[in-house]
């Protein structure tokens, strides 16, 4: 879940006071004011991407600001509510194949691995299923909310909790076997950034700007490296959240911070290839030798050159739209809004070349595209997919 932090510039060092370890949510539960979205534009559509299924799943995220992120895996859909009702969707058709009600209250996306589905609540249960039935195989209560989707590889689920772990779990029988951990600064974002396995690493990003790499069998550092410096006088000038997250290709790691840096690193050193400044707490794409793709906390959408960090374009009409993390779908960039509308946006120039309301109500998660479809989880429950054409 993400805190819109552009007018909160007033007053803060005199609530530092108030507590420890705070989210910006916390302090300030009540903007009076925002500036309104941009307006949607007119343009001459270029494609016409066919839908191929829709489907309601649960209640969706309720009448909160979820991220509650669908999972692909062997030919599946898995999606989950915000009360921990899961569904298990046929990918190429949208058929329910089960559903399980978990009982939890739940704040972030499911995820998967190994022919298991994982979900998170916000009491620290993680909960393992099986993927063809829905069958609860097990479940491991951890330190504290599970605020990013859980995912495993090699016989070992790892989870990120909102006290700064980061704790590897059997995915035989839910026994805890190693947890790392970092402070908490006095201040951070509402949300923590999916840690990412490779190989025999866990890659995750933490709220003082920090980039830590995992062994994934006993959770010992391999590196580190900070991607942004906290800088500032206030608690709010210093932070520096990687809140969106990390995208790992080949052999180099992208990643970006609120209020610090886009950076590419390298997966084996934790040595940063290039970086430039960016402020992003919502999430990138990349194509490896190619562009990175960023939505900024403005809502512009940026296309970056790998290896330099140049700027290639910027889409600026989707300002203050609430735009998703931008998807890599074939030839074109795609992001969801707040008020349910997919824009299809050209790799090459920037232009938007397609748009489609798929949702009566909001976007707030990352498209996901595999084999060439794109699946489009709303908060209102709805997941749509969508046909990535060909030119």
């Amino acid at each position: 879940m993400k805190v819109n932090l552009r007018l909160l510039t007033i007053g803060l060092s005199l609530s530092i006071f108030l507590s420890a370890c705070s989210t910006v949510g916390d302090w300030f539960a009540d903007e009076s004011y925002e500036e309104p979205p941009e307006p949607l534009t007119e343009f001459t559509s270029e494609i016409s991407p066919k839908i191929l299924w829709d489907k309601g799943v649960g209640d969706g995220a309720g009448d909160r600001k979820l991220e509650l992120s669908s999972w692909w895996q062997n030919n599946k859909i898995f999606a989950v509510d915000h009360e921990g009702e899961v569904t298990a969707l046929n990918a190429e058709t949208g058929r329910e194949i089960w559903d399980a009600d978990l009982d939890l209250n739940v704040v972030t996306g499911i995820g998967g691995g190994m022919n298991m589905v994982y979900v998170g609540s916000d009491k620290g249960v993680v909960v393992a299923l099986n993927e063809a039935d829905g069958k609860e195989l097990w479940r491991t209560q951890l330190t504290s909310e599970v605020l990013a989707p859980v995912t495993s590889a090699n016989d070992v689920v790892v989870s990120r909790t909102s006290d700064g772990r980061v704790s590897g779990i059997s995915a035989q029988d839910g026994k805890i076997l190693w947890s790392y951990q970092r402070a908490v600064p006095l201040l951070s974002l509402r949300g923590a950034g999916r840690p990412v396995i490779t190989g025999n690493e866990v890659i995750a990003g933490y709220d003082n700007g920090k980039l830590v790499a995992l062994s994934l069998n006993d959770g010992k550092v391999l590196w580190e490296n900070s991607i942004a410096i906290p800088r500032g006088r206030t608690e709010l000038e210093r932070l520096v959240d990687i809140d969106a997250d990390p995208v790992v290709i080949d052999d180099t790691v992208y990643v970006v911070t609120y209020q610090g840096q886009l950076a590419a690193v390298d997966i084996n050193s934790g040595r940063v290839l290039w970086s430039r400044d960016m402020s992003s707490q919502i999430g990138l794409d990349a194509a490896y030798h190619d562009a990175v793709y960023v939505t900024d906390d403005e809502g512009y959408v940026w296309a970056v050159q790998d290896g330099s960090g140049d700027a290639l374009w910027r889409q600026t009409r989707l300002l203050r739209r609430q735009a998703t993390a931008p998807a890599i779908a074939g030839n074109y960039i795609v992001v969801g809004d707040f008020e349910g509308y997919i824009h299809w946006i050209a790799r090459d120039d920037g232009r938007f070349v397609s748009r489609q309301q798929v949702s009566d109500g909001p976007i707030y998660c990352k498209p996901l595209v595999i084999n060439g479809v794109v699946y489009i989880t709303a908060a209102d429950g709805s997941i749509t997919a969508l046909r990535v054409p060909e030119n």
